[in-house]
């Protein structure tokens, strides 16, 4: 497979970013929370399909240009984070399935988290601004987020749980509708970001093109240009037609498998029926409503992993620092209080498991424990300063030293 004409250069790339953004068709409203890997053989590139050369720059202004709004298929996503299995620890912590308290199984919120790791299969459908819907296949069970007009609806089949919100149009990151921008779930969410990211610190290439689900597409390639980034590369494979991503494809400076993988194994450009959107709550269910009271909450981390300082500075966690810039920036913070305990007098039990799950780091900041995954690291320093981005440990220790 030959390189298409290749452009590295990145200017005026950093002035589209906002072009670049409105692409986002309406499925970004119902997206799924990833924190975001060899996925099975359906979701493979297959095909060496002959397409017209073009510009790194010009396949960016595609994406950009793109304008479907109708759209019906299948998404398979293969998240793999490196991290421990807790045994359903996790689910209980974040209210899941299973967990105590007042959450609801079928909020979004904790319910999609579930994508943060492992494979899972997604059918999803939009129809214009109003209309999108999203469904987690799951052993004999289903879940679907579904936004139809001002009502998004998501329900649990296995639970008979409903939870239910009011989008509100004055202003689109206001309830539920607005918390969803933040919780990816096509190739299209995830590429947003990965656009965003896209200034003079990144290497953006066409490279190939490659059949996915039976379009045919140009392979966009974006890689970091400094070192110090757990990021290897990102390959976008983008619709010849359509300029609408349909696979997305995070690979670890590290090697290995895919951090994550998500694409299209089917679509179809056709409406969908209006009864795709319809949703009564069944009967018996429970229903939750919303809390508007409930101010949305805004992640720091980008869909691809890549910190984001503009989202993190306004997120209202104080005394944040972002140090660096573009994909090496680190965030850094201090907690007021005394890092992870070492040892069993100094912490107890807990305290050495926490211990026990990173590894310990030393420098001009004194002692800490760095905590890893495959794309996000982060240093707990003994004193409770934290410092965290998709970066090594050792940009972390040099980050926290240059702090002291």
């Amino acid at each position: 497979m030959a390189p298409y004409e290749s452009d590295d250069s990145t200017e005026d790339l950093g002035s589209r970013r906002r072009k670049a953004a409105r692409y986002v068709v309406p499925v970004a409203v119902v997206g799924v929370a990833a924190a975001t890997i060899g996925l099975v053989p359906a979701l493979a590139d297959s095909g060496d399909p002959d397409l017209p050369k073009i510009s790194a720059q010009q396949l960016i202004e595609k994406i950009a240009a793109s304008d479907v709004e109708q759209l019906t298929g299948t998404v398979k996503i293969n998240t793999d984070l490196g991290l421990p299995d807790f045994g359903g620890l996790e689910s209980s912590l974040t209210g899941g399935r299973g967990g105590s308290g007042d959450g609801s199984s079928a909020d979004p919120t904790s319910k999609l988290t579930e994508l943060a790791s492992g494979s899972h299969t997604l059918r999803v459908a939009a129809d214009g601004e109003d209309k999108q819907k999203i469904s987690l296949l799951e052993n004999a069970a289903e879940y679907s987020l579904i936004h139809n007009g001002k009502d998004v609806w998501g329900y649990d089949s296995a639970s008979n749980e409903v939870f239910h919100a009011t989008a509100d149009d004055s202003d689109g990151k206001k309830g539920e509708q607005g918390k969803q921008e933040e919780l990816p779930a096509t190739p299209k969410d995830l590429t947003e970001d990965a656009l965003k990211a896209v200034d003079d610190t990144t290497s953006v290439t066409v490279e190939g093109t490659a059949q996915v689900a039976g379009r045919d597409a140009y392979r966009l390639v974006i890689k970091p240009k400094d070192s110090g980034s757990t990021v290897g590369q990102i390959t976008v494979a983008v619709d010849a037609k359509t300029g609408l991503p349909l696979k997305f494809t995070l690979t670890p400076a590290s090697g290995g498998a895919a951090v994550v993988d998500a694409g299209f194994t089917q679509i179809s450009y056709a409406e969908p029926a209006a009864s795709t959107f319809d949703f009564t709550p069944p009967k018996g269910a429970k229903v939750t409503e919303e809390d508007a009271t409930k101010a949305p909450e805004r992640s720091s981390q980008g869909r691809d992993g890549h910190f984001n300082p503009d989202v993190a500075q306004g997120g209202g966690l104080d005394g944040l620092n972002v140090i660096g810039e573009g994909w090496t920036s680190i965030a850094a913070f201090d907690t007021g209080g005394e890092g992870i305990p070492s040892g069993s007098e100094a912490g107890g039990a807990f305290g050495g498991f926490l211990g026990s799950l990173g590894d310990k780091a030393s420098g001009k900041f004194g002692e800490g424990t760095v905590f890893k995954t495959r794309l996000i690291n982060a240093l707990i320093t003994d004193d409770g300063k934290v410092y965290v981005g998709a970066v090594t440990k050792d940009a972390l220790v040099k980050a926290a030293d240059e702090a002291r």
